[in-house]
Formats: C-alpha cells, structure tokens, sequence
C-alpha cells in the first residue's frame, strides 16, 4: 500500500486524500523518526528527516508531550519517545493471541536446531520481529521481540512477500524498488528466487543474502483466509547451516511448526 504524503501544508490541495488526516499523520511520522539506540533528538533533527516544516515539527512535539508520547529534556532541548508509546506496543502485543499460540511450537524447533526461531509481521518495507526464540548453541544470532529486518534481502521478509496477493505484492515491490534504487536488480533476482524457491519447495531461503555470515529459510503464515499474513523463519550461521540442511531439513521441519500453528489459531472450518 502507498503511504500518503504528510508533508504538503494543504491537506485540502486537488489530489489529496480528503479522508487521510495531514496532522495525524504527522504526528505518528515524528515517531517512526527515532531509530534504535537513538535516545534524543531535537526539531531540527525531526524536521529533517521528516520533511515536516520546523514551526509544524515544534508544535507537534509539544503535543506529543502532553500526551505522553515524547519526554523533553529541557536541558537538551531535545525529545525522547515516553512511555505513551510503550504502552501502545505492548497493547499491540498483548492483543496478538497468535504470539502466545506461536511460542511452543517456536522454542520447540528452536531448541531442536540449535537456531533463531522468529514469528515476524510486515511494517513498511521492514519486516518486525513479533515473537523470538533461541537455541542453546554458540553460534546463535541473538536477536529480539522489536528487532527489524530488511524485507527485501531476509528469508522472513521474502516469506512474506510469498504470502500476500499478487496486486498487494505488486504495491510493495514498488515501494522497495523505490527504496533499494541502486542495487534493485540484484534484489529484484534475490525475491523471484525466493518465489520460485516457495513454490516449488513451500518455503524460501536466504544465504547471506540479508547479513553474509547468516542463512535462514521461512514461510508465510497466512491466518484467518488471508485477512493476516505473518512470516516464520528459521537461521543462524552460514558455517553450519548449509544449502543442504536449509532445504532438506530445516525447510520440512519449519512447514511442520506453521501447520501446527495454523490450527491451533484457527477455528475449524476457517478458509485457507
């Protein structure tokens, strides 16, 4: 899906969606601008990576911290995400039963394999992890519920790719097309790799594909006849993970663990 543009002042301009609010949205793009590890930043900072004009960006933000959504420092004379948005994402969390139902099966492979089992849902053109479990094993990539992943190059983005429709895939290939302008062949080649990978085999792989040192292999979760569409994988190291065992037994085994998931989730006599 194209995202509307938040940056015209005239909400009302020929063109525009009469029915997407230009502030809100704003607003929650002032958000998504705080990266990981990244505890303040000021308006200047937001505005630029935003493109929001500066005295809109200042008045947003004083909004945003009466509502408990930012913390100003006033030291700093910067801003910080508060607790507001905490509680939304564990709000998320809290109502995603899917979670709860997913984490046996997950640990289960996970301790089986001596790999990262991961449930993960589609946020833009990044994948998010919703649900993670570890192996025991050395050579484990320790990632966690939050972590994100690029759609476009992960076995969990690609899986999720292979689930949605054709006209939605479409949309988002734009969209990563857009966002991987440079190197878009090679990606492009990497995900018609992973379609035919899942059409033939029920899943898809990434061999260093996403990091060099890492190989996994995923599918889609589709639930509820297509109305939620979430991905699983299975990866660690490349030195142990090889093509073989990603396609002959990690692959069955992950299709194995979806299908038990599918119908614990579902009530019996739901569409697939």
């Amino acid at each position: 899906m194209k995202h509307p543009t938040v940056t015209d002042d005239d909400a009302d301009s020929p063109g525009k969606d009469r029915n997407f609010v230009t502030a809100l949205g704003r607003g929650l793009e002032l958000l998504r601008a705080f990266g990981a590890g990244e505890e303040y930043l000021g308006n200047a900072e937001l505005s630029r990576r935003t493109g929001i004009p500066r005295p809109t960006v200042s008045r947003l933000t004083y909004t945003l911290t009466l509502l408990g959504y930012l913390q100003h420092n006033q030291h700093l004379e910067k801003y910080r995400l508060g607790a507001g948005v905490l509680a939304l994402g564990y709000r998320y969390l809290a109502n995603m039963g899917i979670r709860d139902i997913a984490r046996p099966h997950l640990q289960r492979l996970a301790d089986a394999t001596d790999c990262n089992v991961s449930l993960g849902t589609a946020d833009r053109t990044s994948m998010m992890y919703l649900e993670t479990c570890h192996g025991s094993g050395p050579l484990i990539m320790r990632l966690e519920v939050g972590s994100r992943l690029p759609m476009a190059t992960s076995a969990i983005g690609r899986a999720w790719l292979c689930g949605i429709s054709t006209e939605r895939r479409q949309q988002v290939l734009a969209e990563l097309r857009e966002t991987h302008r440079d190197d878009w062949p090679r990606i492009e080649a990497g995900i018609d790799r992973s379609l035919a990978e899942y059409e033939h085999h029920g899943f898809c792989l990434s061999e260093g594909d996403w990091q060099k040192e890492v190989s996994a292999v995923a599918l889609p979760l589709v639930l509820e006849g297509g109305a939620e569409v979430m991905a699983i994988n299975c990866g660690g190291s490349g030195l142990r993970l090889t093509h073989e065992i990603l396609v002959e037994n990690l692959g069955p085994r992950l299709i194995e663990v979806a299908e038990r998931i599918r119908r614990e989730f579902e009530p019996a006599g739901m569409p697939r």
